[in-house]
Formats: C-alpha cells, sequence, structure tokens
C-alpha cells in the first residue's frame, strides 16, 4: 500500500503495452502472410489502443460461463466502447473442448461481433490462445471480466492471478470471488438471488454495464495533476493486497491436506483397523 501511485501506475501502462504490441503484432504477422484478410485482421486487435481502459475475458469457452453475456444490449455496449472521451475496449481469448459444439458457435458469435465497423476495434478475438499469451493478458489488462452462472464456477484461478497482478476483477460472486471479494478490491455483478436463467442474464448484463458507465470506466479516467488515477490505482493495491496472502500454492497445499488426504488417511487405515 506504500508503494507511489505513479510508479505503480507506470508499471500497470506498461504492462498493458505489452500485451497491446503482442495482439497487434500476431494481427500483423498474419496480414503480412496473406492469411487474413482486413475483417479479419479488425477482429483479431489491430485497432486496439495501448492507452484504453481493457477489459479482458480469457479462459476455456463454455456455455455456464456466458462469454457473449456482455453483448445483450449490443447499442448500449457501443456506445460505452466506443465513447469519445472515456472509451473502453474489451479482448476475448479461449478455446473450446473439441467436442463441444455450443461452445463453438460461442467463439463463433463473439468473433462475428468483433468484426463490426460499429465497435470501432475496440472488440477483439485473438486466436491462438495458450499459456504464453495467458501470460500477457493476465498481467496486461485493467479489468478480469468473469460472468459464469452462479453455483457452477468450480474456482477461477485466472481470477486470482489477474489480481496478483493489479487487475481488479468484474465477476459474478461465484468460485474464489464469493470469498475474495471485499468491496473495495474489484466488482461484483449482479443481485445474488435466484432467477430464472433469461431474467438473470438481463440482471447481469444490465449490472456490467452500470458499473462501467457509473463506477470503472469514471474511475479509470479520473485523473490528478500528474495524470495518475489514484483512486483506480487504491482498487489495484487493495486487489493485490487482498488477495496475494489469501489465494496460493501454499494455502491450496495446506487446504487439500487437512480437509480431504488426512481425513481420507484416516478413513482408510481406520477401515483397516476394524
Amino acid at each position: 500500500m506504500d508503494i507511489p501511485d505513479d510508479e505503480l501506475w507506470e508499471a500497470r501502462k506498461t504492462l498493458r503495452r505489452k500485451l497491446i504490441h503482442i495482439i497487434m503484432e500476431r494481427a500483423q504477422e498474419q496480414w503480412a502472410a496473406g492469411l487474413a484478410n482486413a475483417q479479419q485482421v479488425l477482429a483479431m486487435g489491430a485497432l486496439l489502443d495501448a492507452d484504453v481502459l481493457t477489459i479482458c475475458f480469457a479462459r476455456r469457452f463454455a456455455e455456464y460461463k456466458r462469454p457473449t453475456l456482455i453483448f445483450q444490449d449490443i447499442e448500449r455496449l457501443k456506445r460505452i466502447v466506443t465513447n469519445r472521451w472515456r472509451p473502453v475496449q474489451i479482448i476475448f481469448a479461449g478455446k473450446s473442448h473439441p467436442a463441444d459444439s455450443p461452445s463453438k458457435n460461442l467463439i463463433r458469435e463473439v468473433y462475428s461481433l468483433a468484426t463490426d465497423r460499429e465497435f470501432q476495434g475496440r472488440v477483439a478475438f485473438v486466436e491462438d490462445y495458450d499459456m504464453h499469451l495467458a501470460g500477457y493478458l493476465v498481467q496486461g489488462a485493467d479489468i478480469w471480466l468473469n460472468t459464469p452462472r452462479r453455483l457452477q464456477e468450480a474456482c477461477g484461478t485466472s481470477g486470482m492471478k489477474a489480481s496478483i497482478n493489479g487487475i481488479p476483477n468484474l465477476s459474478i460472486r461465484d468460485g474464489w470471488w464469493h470469498e475474495g471479494y471485499n468491496d473495495i478490491n474489484g466488482w461484483k455483478v449482479g443481485a445474488e438471488s435466484e432467477m430464472a436463467p433469461n431474467e438473470q442474464d438481463r440482471n447481469d448484463a444490465d449490472s456490467i454495464y452500470r458499473l462501467l458507465e457509473q463506477e470503472i470506466v469514471p474511475l479509470f479516467y479520473e485523473r490528478d495533476t500528474r495524470d495518475v488515477p489514484s483512486g483506480w490505482i487504491q482498487v489495484v493495491k487493495e486487489a493485490i493486497r487482498s488477495v496475494m496472502p489469501a489465494f496460493c500454492a501454499r494455502r491450496m497445499i495446506k487446504d487439500y491436506t487437512e480437509r480431504m488426504y488426512r481425513l481420507a488417511f484416516q478413513s482408510t487405515r481406520d477401515e483397516g483397523l476394524r
């Protein structure tokens, strides 16, 4: 918490620029090799801006993760991302299981939307998602988006890595975020009451739009005399401070040992003594 705001902001800007550079470089290579046309290069992120608030959705594509949720109201989303003074850009990356046809259709839908000129290149789907690219994404984004259906998220470890790198989560309060969210280290999406799936989708999408319009975007672009978003940096610091010591490999091994392995061993030993 004692790190100077301007130094941490410079580090965050550097990481975002590295991310945008690697994405644009991939798009340019595809174009130069004759493997992509202009529309495909647009969808790959050729028009992304290294100084724009960057949201990332990067994970395995599956229906319950609702990767297209943020497109519920396309016109409203277009107004958010193409705002002249406070623009936003969204990067999607991920793969689906080879046998999961519905999830493949979700990828096609996101890719198709990324080619829509009215988004002005602010939405990108980055192909060939791998560990190398994931490293840049989990360090270089500004917001980590996670929208699973409630009670279906196993954990969500990418969100932990994002927070430790100073990327606040914008997430359904499920999986690890149910424990990790503390009101000031990121944002929770939607109400936690039970609803029909379609109603839940509308409610959660509206929550994302409202949070972006009223809280996240203004906070990111509100700068002091040094051009530093001090309010935003406080959320970044809290994300690191609250998540790093609580969600780590040491705790994982300890929890598995004490809550599962030791109990399983004791049960097996007791069974053998009978």
